[in-house]
């Protein structure tokens, strides 16, 4: 079966599927934001529906890279505090996440993330040293987060919103995120195989075929990262997810 799959695949199509599978490596190596390429170069390859669940082991794959390679530069402290409320955003995105209207959910999404996005560059501009500890913060972007790595495989915005909220360095960022998003991948991967069924066993053959393009991206991204400072890796990374949010919109 995995021969007459792979044989249906355009040339076109293996080549958007390898353009995500490097840029999903050059995410989880921390060039975030750039995330939601990834998703519309799959898309476009396969379809919005299949590919929402094709997409989860190639990031669990990078996730591992990530994990290994940032361990040491875990804080399991705001892993363990927004990851619960995570965890409650997936399992009610499985439920609306069928007969939720794509162009809603990216549109509500879109604003909400490019508002936020504002917000932290006014932020940043007043030199405010001040960080967010109140749970509402932690849970309504926690819950946020889990509804929309649920339906479209899209928070990374606003797990970016969150690590840039409570200052963490570049390399705790890196390796906080690298974690939580190993964590709840892995948590969707049966909702997507057994409630959704985007999964298949063929899928994940051609998932196997994509890895050299993870592994690439996965390099390129941590060399490149090396060379950027702190302060620029915030205004990276708050541009990318701004850009991300248009993509998102206009996808």
């Amino acid at each position: 079966m995995l021969l007459s799959m792979t044989s249906e695949i355009t040339p076109t199509a293996w080549i958007l599927a390898y353009g995500a599978a490097f840029i999903i490596g050059l995410s989880k190596a921390g060039i975030k934001g750039i995330a939601v390429m990834n998703v519309t170069l799959m898309a476009l390859a396969f379809g919005a529906k299949e590919s929402t669940g094709m997409v989860v082991p190639l990031l669990i794959l990078a996730d591992v890279f990530a994990v290994i390679y940032y361990n040491r530069h875990t804080q399991w402290k705001y892993v363990f505090k927004v990851l619960p409320w995570m965890i409650l955003g997936v399992l009610i995105g499985v439920v609306i996440g069928k007969d939720l209207p794509e162009k809603f959910f990216k549109i509500g999404m879109s604003i909400i993330i490019i508002t936020t996005v504002f917000m932290m560059y006014w932020w940043d501009r007043k030199k405010s040293r001040t960080v967010p500890t109140h749970w509402a913060f932690a849970s309504s972007i926690g819950t946020i987060a889990g509804i929309t790595t649920m339906v479209g495989n899209l928070a990374g915005a606003f797990s970016n919103i969150y690590f840039l909220a409570i200052r963490l360095p570049k390399n705790h960022f890196i390796g906080t995120a690298a974690w939580l998003f190993l964590i709840i991948n892995i948590i969707k991967l049966p909702f997507h195989f057994f409630v959704w069924e985007t999964i298949s066993f063929e899928s994940l053959s051609l998932n196997i075929m994509l890895l050299p393009g993870i592994l690439l991206g996965f390099f390129v991204g941590v060399r490149f990262i090396k060379l950027i400072k702190e302060a620029f890796f915030r205004k990276m990374i708050l541009v990318l997810t701004a850009v991300g949010a248009i993509l998102i919109m206009l996808g």
